[in-house]
């Protein structure tokens, strides 16, 4: 019988996020060495570009490092824009990979504390650790932009609940047009991560208005990346040989799709979709297989944006405290736009109708209002 997860649950989750996130950073921040940032949970009103500037901070490097959990495409696309945008502003870029190694994280943190960099974008394997190491880069002054955990001078979410909604909401057309209502269904999960939780709620509430739509197995995979997806379901397949759908992140839902060919079990009628827009995902899509939807989040399109940001921070400029990655389910009718704008992401940025696609901005902050640095999971939903 397929779990639900009804709006007073989201809400609950929400909840249930807010106060764990606050005993944690409490616990792990102590004693303080500098401002504790905004750790209550308040609404960001719209970013204002004709927001006053401020002074630049001093003795910081024109450099952008970039923080890298591992190398998913999604990251991979990350790192392009970044280094795209850092080309244009004439900033030094580096990567600093930690591989999945939570440890090596804060070490490298610790290197680009030591050495200066002005501009950090990061993406944390362990969200708790990496609170400590974040607030001592904000305090020394540079520009920390953060994809969804917070402390973050900047921090880039995207509507989780919305992301997984388009997701579902996609599965459920097709069933309902094409599978005569029923489906077994794999959940793959990255329920671990608290924030991107919701997310999965959504698709679980879509799955429950169709009684013919059964979730067979609702699991997060070990590593959430093309291997760990294959491994899961090949193990999945164990018990249940016959699959009509799965839904996940790209990069597990990939490697389930592996596991299917492999098994002799991938159909032309099965709804396969996912989650980022990797590229792997779209060549699927375009080639017309089991694979039917990505939701795209545009990993080189808002890591321009950031890019561009961090310059604006190091001379001065206020810049907003959020932005959201808004969601976009690509089909065979949108791709050749998305991948045009995915290869140039500085023409999306600079053309205010295109970037509105793709992004939204709340708040403001600049090097003299630093101390405003958000400290709490946020979010632009409300459930």
């Amino acid at each position: 019988m397929a779990a639900k997860v009804t709006s007073c649950g989201y809400k609950f989750l929400l909840l249930a996020w807010m106060v764990t996130w606050s005993l944690l950073n409490g616990a792990l921040a102590q004693p303080q060495d500098g401002p504790e940032g905004l750790s209550a949970p308040i609404v960001l009103p719209p970013y204002d570009v004709a927001a006053p500037s401020c002074q630049a901070p001093v003795g910081l490097e024109r450099r952008i490092v970039f923080l890298q959990d591992n190398e998913r495409q999604f990251m991979q696309g990350v790192s392009a824009g970044l280094a795209a945008a850092a080309q244009d502003r004439g900033l030094e870029y580096r990567v600093a990979l930690a591989d999945n190694d939570a440890p090596q994280m804060i070490r490298d943190a610790q290197l680009v504390l030591d050495d200066k960099t002005g501009a950090i974008v990061v993406a944390p394997i362990d969200p708790r650790s990496m609170i400590r190491p974040l607030q001592q880069l904000i305090w020394a002054g540079a520009y920390v932009g953060a994809v969804v955990p917070p402390p973050a001078t900047t921090i880039l979410n995207a509507p989780q609940y919305l992301t997984g909604k388009v997701l579902g909401d996609a599965a459920v057309d097709y069933i309902q047009r094409r599978l005569g209502g029923r489906a077994r269904v794999v959940l793959l999960t990255h329920d671990s991560n608290q924030f991107l939780a919701p997310r999965f709620a959504a698709m679980r509430d879509a799955l429950a208005r169709l009684p013919g739509a059964t979730i067979v197995a609702d699991i997060s995979p070990v590593t959430v990346n093309r291997q760990g997806g294959f491994d899961m379901m090949q193990i999945i397949l164990l018990a249940h040989p016959n699959i009509d759908a799965v839904l996940g992140a790209d990069t597990v839902v990939l490697g389930a799709l592996d596991a299917l060919r492999q098994a002799g079990k991938a159909r032309e009628d099965q709804f396969i979709g996912g989650i980022d827009g990797e590229p792997a995902a779209v060549a699927e899509i375009k080639s017309g297989g089991p694979y039917k939807t990505s939701v795209s989040l545009a990993s080189p399109v808002f890591a321009y944006a950031m890019g561009q940001q961090a310059a604006d921070w190091l001379e001065g400029k206020s810049i907003p405290q959020a932005m959201d990655i808004l969601p976009k389910a690509l089909n065979a009718e949108n791709i050749a736009q998305y991948e045009a704008d995915l290869a140039n992401p500085r023409a999306v940025f600079v053309d205010p109708a295109r970037r509105d696609e793709y992004l939204k901005m709340y708040g403001n902050i600049c090097y003299d209002s630093r101390e405003r640095y958000l400290n709490f999971p946020w979010s632009s939903e409300r459930r």
